[in-house]
């Protein structure tokens, strides 16, 4: 019998990648989503895991739900057996948690919280959680390790990556019987290689690279760039990008880690490389074949000049490594748009 993982949010970006590798590599993912942001394809399923299953060639189980509803949140526990939870599911705008504060802490929060409660109720005492580079706050050192301070989040957003964070560790602390392991992204990008899946966001995108592949297709006119005058070379912010696929598949291992760990474990999810913003312009151009027009707006509110990874960690006990290159992750995620 495959091993029946839950996955909230995975009809998402990250969602249907991870869904994507969890079946190549033999689990079986039932995935929640409460349609936020994901499109509805045919058979009652979301468009991207639709897309999946045409890839795979396997049938996923889904049902739409929303974190915040407890009551069908207890339904789906009483209907599966669990051994794990992959929580994604969560609001995700760095810039709309700086407008929209309440709304981030009442949906991430307390959706995490009745997860959590719900797990516990019913003996699922096994997560992965994606977390973010953002608990770090402004680095105080590069490349940032995983014994980086936490907690001076430069926006809502970040601050409940880390409350959820502060709440596992406390859990696994309290009940021997938890083990969670926070996977800290940096700057997912790309897409699938089938060019089925990857990142198109509804309305105005919130991330770089698919605002970037909107201007270089004609869907939109420029790309807005947001501050020129940080301490960097060129004066833009700078990124750790990372490969969707890289990511996805840094999920399997953290599942498959699950049962050796005790307690809760931390691993950053990076190449080790930092990009600037103008540099990832002018590879998006190189693979597209396209100029990518900008201009030069004032900076985002809650956004920092630098932050990279240092992945050693995750390679040593995730056996983990990011793989695809910057040319690579822009080829792939042009070939999706």
């Amino acid at each position: 019998m495959a091993e029946k993982v839950l996955v909230t949010g995975g009809a998402g970006y990250i969602g249907s990648h991870c869904v994507l590798e969890m079946l190549e590599a033999g689990y079986h993912p039932v995935v929640i989503d409460n349609f936020h942001n994901a499109v509805r394809g045919t058979h009652g399923l979301p468009e991207s895991l639709q897309r999946v299953q045409d890839i795979v060639g396997k049938e996923i189980e889904f049902e739409e739900l929303d974190m915040l509803n407890k009551e069908g949140l207890n339904s789906l526990f009483e209907k599966h057996k669990f051994s794990a939870v992959l929580h994604l599911a969560g609001l995700k705008a760095v810039g709309e948690s700086v407008q929209k504060p309440l709304l981030y802490y009442k949906v991430n929060l307390t959706g995490t919280i009745q997860l959590l409660e719900v797990m516990n109720d019913h003996g699922v005492k096994k997560m992965v959680f994606s977390s973010s580079a953002t608990v770090y706050g402004d680095p105080k050192y590069l490349p940032i390790d995983e014994n980086h301070p936490v907690g001076g989040c430069t926006n809502p957003y970040g601050k409940t990556k880390y409350f959820i964070e502060e709440m596992l560790t406390d859990q696994c602390k309290a009940d021997g019987e938890w083990n969670a392991i926070l996977l800290r992204y940096f700057n997912p990008i790309g897409a699938h290689i089938s060019g089925r899946i990857g990142e198109d966001p509804q309305g105005i995108p919130n991330n770089l690279m698919p605002y970037v592949s909107q201007v270089a297709v004609g869907r939109r006119e420029y790309l807005n760039v947001f501050g020129n005058d940080y301490s960097t070379p060129d004066g833009t912010g700078v990124r750790d990008y990372i490969h969707i696929v890289d990511l996805a598949k840094g999920h399997i291992r953290a599942l498959k880690t699950l049962d050796s760990i005790s307690g809760c474990k931390v691993y950053n999810l990076g190449t080790g490389v930092g990009y600037s913003v103008l540099q990832m312009v002018k590879a998006m151009e190189k693979a597209s074949g396209k100029e990518v027009p900008y201009k030069i707006v004032a900076r985002r509110e809650g956004d920092i000049a630098t932050c990279y990874a240092d992945p050693a960690l995750a390679a040593t006990e995730l056996e983990w490594k990011a793989e695809y290159d910057l040319n690579r992750m822009c080829m792939l995620g042009e070939h999706y748009s």
